[in-house]
């Protein structure tokens, strides 16, 4: 029997300094599973069917054929799948997405819901079983545009106020100087992850097991407990490696038709999504029109600002896309005025995806500050600078830490912003129009409860059990670190072990406050444990076991208001005869807290920064009037950057400590796309004279833009 200690071997540091994924090798080897890989046996494999239709109502299914077709054990469709409970709220504190309570009536509220899961032997008898499936509708008109004076927007709460309103909004435009009053839009936009959503259901002992990928073990088991009426304990939800989720990987279809068919059939099911399946059922970023509405004095300070953002949601499920909720926190005005509206369509529900509100939030009020800046003749970062504000501009909370101006500062240093002539369109390179631009960046930083078990091994190692999930973050890798911290020990004396529900609640991968919370937890256990190990007890052989929970220690967080910052840079090359347009470098200078990693938080930034491009210049999914769906629903007509889109990136950080901050990380996961569209979209403004207010920025809205000759807007 040996005796873990923290003694001389022990070392301190191991957060700040680079360090290569833990579980890099078993990814690049193949040895890494991913949910849709496992392999178990007796294995049945479910294809859904989806409508065709609008809206409208399922008067027939021909079942009986492909009953009778080689392989198939089963459809599942609303006359004959279990009922499910949705008149709960979920662990978000938000009610479920209706969309994942699949087969529990004949309404269609958009194209591409489930109307049925054809379950067979193999994958491909159920998936030509599904595509052979005669499903007669009765059709109802519908609704998928959505439009600024739409009838039927209204003001939704959502998880934040929905309107927001201090002093005397026409006064304070009256009397100012300066007005710019502009409309920007963005379209839908999806997350397009690598790995497609995928789960295996299945009962072990009268026990639920679900293997999936998620943002949540504990999220998920939650759910499908409070949906299918069970004891949580009964649940147990593993998601060890994911492939990308972005906001996505909560509670799907996929899962709830899984449970439904392993509890029909008693065997193990497993439903995987095909990437068009995705586009109607993984969620998206609702399209948005934002009204901003800038008053200030000659010299460019603010005395209005009113922003407003409209955006769609479906028939069955209410999802606010804030994208007012940036201007709460980054800008105040005496009159000051933001507002969060929403349409019922005939649509599938929009859902999270990285930056919630702030990625096409701050596309608008960051195009409007340049627009701004540019009418007051004031440099566009000096006006930003002008306007930092005190306290929360809606809050009033003090800011436990804003180090946005040496964002600034620092990027313009490094940018050689200082070199910028600012008049438009005269910089030319042959064919080429190039340009500047900047933008600010902001993301809350939050934090979630979670627990944590935190194991002293025999063998002088120490063992992390937490419900985190690793999304391709990296998180993983740094919580190994933090945990070595906090021991006072080295990372390979640590092993994390992450996404399975037995391990007790925590918070999701979400809101950039996954590894926060997580790193919180771990720490809590790992002071507790050092303790213990300080009395000097011999360690058994199964080890000293201690579990922390953050629940109460989260009101420390409420007096302040806590956010990651950037300043965001662009510089493009337009083409006068193509209108192609091409980011040739892009940098962003951020101030998220304490760095665990800088390996993989560099990647994350800058993941975000390139998701920015692709946003400004690519991401656009259209959908067909006539039908409700979408034009080309795949990877090959819904266009993202590539690496031939991609220039010079790069990402780095500013110290931003907060001495009162109890964990001071404060998450890079989502700040790197806030801004980045904007900064490119100020940076074709810079290079053509031309404003764009809608994204994306595509060719043939370039040269439009130019034919028309206006050069003020497009």
């Amino acid at each position: 029997m040996t005796t873990a200690t923290t003694g001389p071997a022990a070392v301190k540091g191991a957060v700040g300094t680079a360090h290569t994924r833990v579980e890099g090798r078993d990814k690049v080897t193949g040895a890494a599973r991913y949910a849709g890989e496992i392999p178990f046996a007796d294995l049945a494999h479910g294809w859904l069917a989806l409508s065709t239709v609008a809206r409208g109502r399922v008067r027939s299914l021909d079942t009986d054929a492909v009953l009778g077709m080689p392989g198939v054990l089963a459809v599942l469709h609303h006359g004959n799948a279990p009922r499910v409970d949705t008149d709960y709220v979920g662990m978000l504190g938000i009610p479920p997405d209706p969309t994942a309570a699949v087969f529990q009536d004949d309404r269609v509220p958009h194209v591409g819901w489930p109307v049925a899961l054809v379950v067979a032997e193999t994958p491909e008898q159920a998936r030509e079983a599904a595509e052979a499936l005669v499903v007669t509708y009765d059709e109802e008109p519908h609704d998928t545009v959505l439009t600024a004076d739409h009838p039927g927007a209204y003001p939704a709460d959502g998880h934040m106020p929905a309107e927001t309103e201090k002093g005397d909004l026409a006064a304070s435009l009256a009397a100012s100087a300066v007005v710019v009053d502009e409309e920007y839009t963005t379209p839908e936009e999806h997350h397009s992850m690598m790995e497609p959503h995928a789960a295996t259901a299945l009962w072990d002992g009268g026990r639920l097991e679900v293997i999936d990928s998620n943002q949540g073990a504990t999220w998920v088991q939650t759910e499908l407990a409070k949906m299918f009426s069970l004891d949580e304990s009964a649940v147990r939800v593993r998601s060890e490696h994911i492939g990308g989720g972005f906001g996505s990987k909560g509670l799907r279809a996929h899962q709830v038709s899984a449970v439904m068919a392993a509890t029909v059939l008693q065997r193990p099911v497993r439903v995987v999504m095909t990437r068009r399946q995705m586009f109607s059922l993984a969620g998206h970023r609702s399209p948005t029109v934002q009204r901003v509405r800038l008053g200030a004095d000659a010299d460019g300070r603010l005395r209005a600002l009113e922003h407003r953002s409209l955006n769609q949601t479906s028939t069955v499920y209410e999802f606010v896309e804030p994208g007012a909720g940036v201007a709460r926190v980054m800008y105040d005005a005496d009159a000051h005025r933001t507002a969060n509206h929403v349409v019922r369509l005939d649509v599938p529900s929009p859902t999270f995806m990285r930056a919630p509100g702030e990625a096409p939030g701050s596309f608008a009020i960051e195009s409007a500050l340049d627009e701004l800046a540019e009418r007051c003749g004031v440099d566009p970062i000096e006006l930003r600078l002008r306007n930092e504000p005190e306290a929360g501009p809606v809050s009033g909370l003090p800011f436990s830490s804003r180090n946005l101006a040496a964002c600034f500062r620092e990027g313009a240093r490094r940018f050689g912003w200082a070199e910028r002539d600012p008049r438009p369109g005269i910089r030319r390179e042959g064919r080429w129009l190039l340009g500047t631009g900047t933008a600010a960046a902001s993301f809350g930083a939050g934090a979630g409860p979670s627990t944590a078990l935190l194991t002293a091994e025999a063998d002088g190692t120490f063992t992390v059990r937490i419900s985190a999930a690793d999304l391709g973050t990296g998180a993983r890798t740094a919580l190994t670190l933090v945990a070595a911290d906090a021991l006072e020990v080295t990372p390979e004396r640590v092993r994390v072990r992450i996404g399975d529900s037995d391990f007790g609640p925590a918070m999701i991968a979400g809101g950039s406050m996954g590894t926060r919370s997580w790193a919180w937890a771990i720490t809590e256990a790992a002071r507790e444990l050092r303790e213990r190990l300080a009395l000097g007890p011999a360690v058994p052989p199964e080890g000293i076991t201690v579990r922390s929970d953050t629940t109460e220690a989260l009101g420390a967080l409420a007096q302040k208001e806590r956010h990651s910052y950037g300043a965001q840079f662009a510089e493009v090359a337009v083409d006068t005869a193509t209108g192609e347009v091409r980011v040739r470098r892009m940098l962003g200078i951020f101030a998220a807290g304490r760095i665990v990693n800088p390996l993989t938080a560099r990647n994350q930034l800058v993941g975000g920064m390139i998701w920015g491009i692709s946003m400004a210049l690519h991401e656009e999914a259209v959908r067909d009037r006539a039908t409700g769906g979408l034009y080309a629903p795949d990877l090959a007509g819904y266009h993202v950057a590539t690496h031939a889109d991609v220039g010079d990136v790069d990402a780095d950080w500013v110290d931003d400590h907060d001495p009162d901050d109890p964990v001071g990380i404060k998450g890079v996961g989502e700040i790197g796309i806030v801004g980045a569209a904007a900064a490119v979209a100020n940076a074709v403004r810079h290079a053509t004279g031309v404003r764009h207010r809608s994204l994306p920025i595509r060719p043939d809205r370039v040269l439009s833009a130019r034919a028309d000759g206006s050069g003020t807007d497009a």
